[in-house]
This record gives structure tokens, C-alpha cells and sequence, in this order.
């Protein structure tokens, strides 16, 4: 047989095989990698895969790897779909505060985005404040003596809290976690005296008392905690959200991308959305192309306020 015949031969076989690999998609269990349990990252994770499971012909789970989720899907998963990262805006963000082993957008192929969450300001019980109005007069009497609690560089909390620091004219020093959990954790115990903590895992110590909500980080009054002010009605233009989306590697094959996008955006408008707002969280159930849109925008605006604003401390 001539080589270049035999060589096309072996390049149809090649193709043919992966295309039926792709055809039997999934064949063997997908893993969902998260954040650490306590953060909307895991509860949205594990509502999702409980929701595939009804679905899927495999099993979905959920594996916490923490911060390193990030960097492992973008580095060392193999692109075939059974590796899927769930995580927030810390993965297109924190690339535009600090040099990251991962980009954004040649790491990764974005499924959907799944969910938004607002925030709520939350501080110690300890701190005399009642109101943002309170907490910037007495922030700005104590320059630099306020702390608040934050899971890293580019992690919503730390986004909000440095857009409010700004926005309002304050010195507030940042207190590193490994984790919203761990920063919760210090929050509880008065390591730190403020935090902008997700709405769910933060609401059941608010109504305990361990902790007083000021606000939320939505522009306007939220629908999932509407006895609340919006900070923007102290600090006008004021806006941070929690934005929580599926990813894969970049090579992954499109025929899978779009099979995941399809599966998981059709688990999220089937879940309990009355359950899922009660954890303090919304679905948004976006397109592949719209969540890259939707990325790429909030990329540009905190480009354009890193230039004005100090993310460092």
C-alpha cells in the first residue's frame, strides 16, 4: 500500500475513534471540582450533580480540591470532559489583580454560568456599627485599625470588599483565608471585624445573632433578603456579585462542551428553585458564548477600577 494512502487510512481511523469516543460520552464517572465545603461554591456543586444524576447515564460527583481546583482543571485534567470545574469569578479575575499559573480564556472553555449570588456586609457583633453609614464614619476615624476577612486574591469577597473600600474612601486591611470558610470562621470568632460574605452560608449565623448584616452588594434590594439596604444606597454605583460557572480545559472537544452545556443548563431550570433561593442563590443557566461575553466584560471593568483602586493589600 502506498504510504500516502496508508497514512490517510490511519488518519480516517484516528478520527472515526474519536468520534465515537465522543458518541458514547460519558461512559465512565464525570467529577465536578469545587471549593471547599461551606461555600455556595460546593452547595451549588452538589445541588447540580444531584440533579445530573437523575440524568446522566453515569454517576456525577463532587470533589472539594480547594484553591488549586483552578490551576489542576486548567493544567493537569485531561480535556474529555469527565474533569469539570465549578468555580467563581476568582478564575477570570484574579488573572487581572496578580500574575496566575492559568488564563482564563486559553485555559479553559467556559459551559455555563450557572448561578449569581449577592453578598451581604456583614461585621462582628463586637464592632458599634448599625448601618454602612456607620461602618465608613468609623472606618474613616480609624484609618487602617478595621480588618476584614477574605478567601484570596480575585475571590468575590475580596473583590466587594476592596470596590467598597474604594468607592467609599476607606482603609480597611485585608486578613488572608485559605477559603470562605476559614474567613467565615474568623469573622464568628473576632479575628476579623467585617467580612462581604455569600448570602447562604453567612444568613443562618445572621439570624443567630453571631454576626449583624449591614446590606447587600446587589444595586438595588434583594428579593432573597428584601429587609435589607443595598449598599449603593449609602454608596451610589455600588455593585458586587457572587457569579459561579462550569468550566473544562480548553481542548476539550466541542461536541462535548455542548453536551455538558446542554445536560447541566437543563439540571439547573429543573432544580428547586425555591430551595436553591433559600441557600441565597439565583439560577442563570447561560449559553457557553454568553458566559465568555459575560466574562470578558466583567475582565474590562475591573481592569478599568484596578487602575484607580489599590488591590494589594
Amino acid at each position: 500500500m502506498p504510504p500516502l494512502v496508508a497514512g490517510f487510512i490511519a488518519i480516517l481511523i484516528i478520527c472515526s475513534s474519536s468520534v465515537w469516543a465522543q458518541d458514547k460520552y460519558p461512559s465512565r464517572v464525570i467529577r465536578i471540582v469545587t471549593a471547599p465545603p461551606g461555600s455556595n461554591h460546593d452547595w451549588g456543586a452538589r445541588f447540580t450533580a444531584n440533579e445530573l444524576n437523575q440524568r446522566l447515564p453515569q454517576r456525577v460527583i463532587v470533589e472539594n480540591r480547594g484553591s488549586i481546583a483552578i490551576e489542576y482543571v486548567a493544567k493537569e485534567a485531561a480535556p474529555d470532559g469527565y474533569t469539570v470545574l465549578f468555580y467563581g469569578a476568582v478564575v477570570w479575575l484574579q488573572p487581572v489583580l496578580a500574575k496566575t499559573n492559568w488564563d482564563p480564556l486559553a485555559d479553559f472553555a467556559p459551559v455555563t454560568l450557572a448561578v449569581t449570588s449577592p453578598n451581604l456586609l456583614v461585621t462582628h457583633p463586637s464592632l458599634p456599627v448599625r448601618s454602612v453609614k456607620d461602618l465608613i464614619a468609623l472606618a474613616r476615624s480609624r484609618p487602617g485599625q478595621l480588618n476584614y476577612g477574605a478567601g484570596g486574591a480575585g475571590s468575590t469577597p475580596h473583590i466587594a470588599a476592596e470596590l467598597f473600600k474604594h468607592m467609599a474612601r476607606v482603609n480597611i486591611v485585608r486578613v488572608n483565608y485559605k477559603g470562605s470558610g476559614p474567613a467565615q470562621i474568623g469573622l464568628l470568632t473576632g479575628e476579623v471585624q467585617v467580612m462581604f460574605a455569600g448570602l447562604g452560608p453567612i444568613m443562618p449565623h445572621v439570624k443567630a445573632n453571631k454576626v449583624k448584616a449591614l446590606a447587600v452588594t446587589t444595586p438595588k434590594r434583594s428579593k432573597l433578603a428584601p429587609e435589607l439596604p443595598a449598599i449603593a444606597e449609602t454608596v451610589p454605583g455600588y455593585e458586587s456579585q457572587a457569579a459561579i460557572g462550569f468550566f473544562v480545559p480548553r481542548k476539550t472537544p466541542p461536541a462535548i462542551v455542548s453536551y455538558l452545556s446542554r445536560e447541566i443548563v437543563q439540571a439547573l431550570k429543573a432544580s428547586d428553585h425555591e430551595k436553591v433561593a433559600a441557600a441565597g442563590i439565583e439560577v442563570v443557566a447561560s449559553s457557553p458564548e454568553e458566559f465568555t461575553a459575560f466574562m470578558k466584560a466583567d475582565m474590562a471593568r475591573m481592569a478599568e477600577v484596578t487602575r484607580s483602586a489599590s488591590f494589594a493589600n
